[in-house]
């Protein structure tokens, strides 16, 4: 019986092969694309083991939107320190390294790998952008040593949301591997910060996207959302299928080219500012960031944006400001003005400026009648913006106070007068 069994088996096999031969569709199959050849990159060798790695480069004068590449090498080192708003900067802006992740999540910590790093930087006449990609969670230690080995090559990073994000998830990857990350020791300019005093005013967000539609004119094409990479990546690691795989790296790469267009356009505007052309709001923005290092240029900045119309509520917020500079300068004329200029804007009732005002004619005027009409004008405003409570009930004491000062005024005037 074990014999005939056997020889069946045989049997059935031998027909199941001839059909097979005989079968058109039985012709050999066609090997599946690797994911080298799906991404055009290739496995490069490390001290620590093996990784995918996807170099693009693109000539300098390369146009990402609007914006030309050649304006982020070219930055001038002074314009670059201003920005981070830290130490001195990189003696050029050739030196620096574009840096962005994408990881299996946002929440960070020790379970949050980066899995793809991309880096842009120049090299001569080009920018190349690099991406260092994990193809599975073991080629940590290559990624890390890979990077390592590039980040010695430059004088500093440029990030988005850098300095609370993508700087302190690898530092983290580093430790866990043993390794010391340079993040702390070096230049780092995170545009985030730079972005949300140009247009925070302006715009209904500051992420990148959002960011580079409006400064750069470029918009992306069936661009892969964020919030989805990180499942793309799990589901790769899940079937090794990679074919999701290229909108992820077109993603990065995107990102990388607007750091490196985003940089050159805000330190050109720095450089040149205060600059007619620009809208009020990135002037405002501008006088901003000038403020401390250079006010008389942040003075201008400020001048141009109130002349070319900046809108409410961003003019009255740059009024008060002024006016406070001019308060600290003691200019109170000058103080005056600006916060009457403040107080009487289109919006809600702001009780600061009418305050101030009342305070220079009591205490600086000694003009207590000018005082009380300014707190009754400020007290029909109130009420007519149906002010809080709180606000109500410090302008009735103001009123109440200068008005028994006014009567101890005129009772001393009068017992002063002959008899």
């Amino acid at each position: 019986m074990g014999r005939d069994l056997t020889e069946l088996t045989r049997i059935i096999r031998r027909i199941e092969a001839k059909a097979r031969a005989s079968s058109p569709a039985a012709s050999p199959p066609r090997a599946r694309a690797t994911i080298e050849d799906l991404l055009e990159g290739a496995i490069e060798e490390t001290e620590r083991g093996r990784l995918l790695v996807v170099r693009r480069r693109f000539p300098v004068d390369h146009r990402h939107g609007a914006q030309s590449l050649l304006a982020a090498r070219d930055a001038a080192s002074p314009a670059l320190a201003l920005l981070a708003r830290a130490g001195a900067a990189p003696a050029e802006g050739r030196r620096l390294l574009y840096l962005d992740t994408e990881t299996t999540g946002l929440a960070g910590g020790t379970g949050t790998y980066a899995f793809l790093v991309g880096v842009g930087f120049f090299d001569g006449d080009d920018f190349e952008v690099r991406q260092f990609f994990m193809r599975d969670l073991d080629e940590e230690p290559a990624l890390l040593c890979a990077l390592e080995t590039m980040f010695r090559q430059f004088d500093g990073f440029v990030t988005y949301n850098g300095g609370g994000f993508d700087l302190p998830l690898l530092e983290t990857r580093f430790v866990l591997g043993r390794r010391r990350f340079p993040g702390e020791e070096v230049f780092h300019l995170d545009l985030l910060g730079t972005a949300r005093r140009l247009w925070s005013a302006r715009l209904a967000d500051c992420r990148l996207g959002t960011v580079e539609q409006h400064a750069l004119r470029f918009a992306r094409e069936h661009d892969l959302p964020g919030a989805l990479i990180p499942t793309v990546y799990f589901e790769y690691l899940r079937r090794k299928q990679p074919h999701a795989l290229p909108r992820v790296f077109e993603h990065n790469r995107h990102d990388i080219l607007s750091l490196a267009a985003l940089t050159g356009w805000v330190a050109d505007a720095v450089t040149r500012a205060p600059v007619p052309d620009l809208e009020p709001e990135a002037l405002a923005g501008l006088g901003r960031l000038l403020e401390a290092s250079e006010p008389e240029r942040s003075l201008a900045c400020y001048r141009m944006a109130l002349d070319a119309g900046l809108p409410t509520p961003s003019r009255e917020r740059l009024l008060l400001r002024l006016a406070q500079g001019e308060k600290r300068r003691e200019r109170w004329d000058e103080a005056r003005a600006l916060w009457e200029a403040a107080a009487r804007g289109p919006r809600d009732f702001d009780p600061r400026p009418w305050e101030e005002i009342a305070k220079v004619h009591e205490h600086r005027r000694c003009d207590l009648a000018a005082a009380r009409l300014v707190v009754e004008e400020a007290l029909d405003l109130a009420r007519r913006h149906r002010a809080s409570e709180r606000v109500l009930a410090a302008f009735e004491h103001r009123r109440e106070r200068l008005a028994r000062r006014l009567e101890r005024s005129v009772g001393l005037d009068r017992a002063r007068q002959p008899a």
